[in-house]
């Protein structure tokens, strides 16, 4: 090999040092968050039913990964605004602003929806929630996460989810 195919190699390989890591620039996946919170809630009756709005502030913590930009093991802090809605006949009507900042500080916003279960203590139920992007490493992500919540005593919350994403 002459000089010059030598020198094209070694010049394309330090090039491959230069770009972001393959993992990086994965296109799809799929991660499993815990989230713990602690609600304040405001409920009035409305309508012959109730309304109930408030805040959800806790943490996100990603406990399986199939890569970035999600990483196993690392927590975040997550914040919700809550509305939700229950006719008289007890059905929930929930939909719920979330966003999730890392350390960072790259923030995902998601949007959960539920109409199953309730959300007094012992209660819960399953949703879905809809990745909507974010802010730096986030920024371009898209999917969905089917998610169960259970409503504890003390004004606390679990909600655990299996979430698969995408990049356009």
């Amino acid at each position: 090999m002459g000089f010059r195919n030598v020198s094209g190699t070694a010049c394309a390989m330090s090039m491959l040092l230069l770009l972001p890591n393959a993992a990086d620039a994965q296109e799809s996946g799929s991660f499993r968050i815990l989230q713990s919170y602690v609600q304040d809630y405001t409920t009035i009756e409305h309508a012959g039913g109730t309304v109930t709005a408030g805040t959800l502030v806790g943490t996100s913590t990603v406990t399986e990964s199939s890569g970035p930009p999600f990483a196993e093991g690392v927590t975040d802090i997550a914040k919700c605004l809550v509305y939700v809605r229950t006719p008289r006949d007890g059905a929930v009507e929930l939909e719920a602003a979330c966003t999730v900042t890392d350390g960072a500080g790259d923030e995902m916003y998601l949007l959960a929806r539920r109409r199953d279960g309730s959300i007094a203590a012992g209660g819960g139920g399953a949703g879905v929630f809809e990745i909507l992007g974010g802010t730096g490493k986030y920024a371009d992500v898209s999917g969905e996460c089917p998610y169960t919540t259970q409503y504890h005593p003390e004004d606390h919350a679990d909600v655990s989810g299996k979430c698969t994403w995408q990049r356009p």
